[in-house]
């Protein structure tokens, strides 16, 4: 393989960030509509979280972030790993943290915005373990060194989500660390084992915790309750169907004024497929794909193993993230809450998915021939 040189950054990846930012931009403005129509919604709440702070900021930091090489990131990223842990501690501390819907995940910042310290915990994870495994080197396959080492940042990763409780996070990052994990050098039964683990302790969790048995209930049965738990997807399906081929267009949805829960945020693609119908969602899904491949193309030709699991655990927390929100509205799995990358609301995981990027576009800098 040749030696990398410092190149422009990669083109065709750049196009579709800002593909799914345009996209984003188009789609929020249209689906807040629905909610700012609503008395309770604090329109300042809209402006600075998601325009200030995630769209402008995080565009700001993706670009500083792409200028700077992103080997400085080795040297804190153990640093950033404790800080977000203590973010996600701060969580549980009365008057820093607060609740909504059920979870205890968001932290005030004075009185301008909050900040959802899970999403900068994703970042810091995805760092600090592509430091861990680039060091092990050959030792990835050996319990003592690699398997072990996941087995800890998986439960320590665990406590601090579940806790909140946020089980769709927690898989995301499950998600990132396998992929990362095989990127390394794992041995496949280590992986398959995992996921057989995985998939006892999801069962486990389903009943042990109500809210996770009724998501699978209203999964298989989603006429079930169709004024609680089910309502949601049903809204959903509504809004979907009622798109058919090409959409209602721009703006018209019907199912964000007062049907859809969460119309900027969990259920958007539901608005976004209601207003540009079958083929605007495929189009959207397909922003995903090139997304994803193009990034792991970086991944593929970055020879430096701490960056290329770097990209490769960010790619997947977007890309597995934005895939797990679009297949719950879809009634493919259960109802996650896990946000539509660059489009849903959410300050916090705008400006750090945009901050990823830049990482990823620095990297893209090093890539062999």
């Amino acid at each position: 393989m040749s030696a990398p040189t410092i190149k422009s950054i990669d083109k065709p990846f750049l196009i579709s960030v800002f593909s799914l930012i345009g996209a984003g931009i188009l789609i929020f403005s249209s689906a807040s509509l629905g909610l700012l129509a609503r008395t309770e919604v604090i329109f300042k709440s809209v402006v600075i979280n998601q325009i200030g702070f995630g769209l402008i900021g995080g565009v700001i930091a993706m670009c500083v972030i792409a200028s700077i090489n992103y080997k400085h990131l080795k040297k804190y990223a153990f640093f950033f790993y404790i800080a977000a842990i203590i973010l996600l501690i701060l969580v549980f501390v009365p008057h820093i943290g607060f609740a909504h819907g059920g979870a205890r995940r968001w932290i005030h910042v004075g009185n301008l915005f909050s900040i959802q310290p899970s999403e900068i915990y994703k970042i810091a994870f995805v760092l600090f373990f592509a430091l861990w495994l680039s060091k092990l080197k050959q030792r990835v396959a050996t319990y003592k060194y690699g398997t072990s080492a996941f087995i800890v940042f998986i439960a320590i990763t665990g406590v601090l989500i579940l806790a909140q409780p946020d089980t769709a996070t927690f898989g995301v990052i499950v998600f990132a660390a396998i992929g990362m994990y095989l990127a390394a050098g794992a041995r496949w039964r280590d992986v398959v084992m995992f996921v057989v683990a995985g998939i006892l302790g999801l069962a486990f969790l389903a009943f042990t915790r109500p809210y996770v048995m009724e998501r699978f209930e209203t999964f298989l049965n989603p006429s079930h309750d169709a004024r609680g738990s089910g309502y949601q997807i049903q809204q959903s399906m509504i809004a979907i169907g009622s798109g058919q081929i090409t959409g209602r267009g721009f703006g018209q949805s019907v199912q964000k004024f007062n049907f859809l829960p969460e119309p900027i945020g969990d259920s958007i693609f539901a608005v976004a497929s209601e207003e540009f119908g079958f083929i605007g969602s495929v189009l959207i899904v397909f922003l995903y794909v090139g997304f994803a491949l193009r990034g792991l193309k970086i991944a593929a030709r970055t020879s430096d193993p701490f960056g290329r699991l770097v990209v490769v655990g960010i790619v997947i927390l977007i890309a597995s993230g934005s895939f797990v929100n679009i297949a719950s509205m879809l009634g493919l799995i259960p109802v996650s809450g896990v946000p539509l990358m660059f489009i849903s609301h959410g300050g916090t995981a705008l400006f750090i998915t945009l901050a990823s990027v830049g990482i990823i576009l620095n990297i893209s800098k090093y890539q062999t021939s």
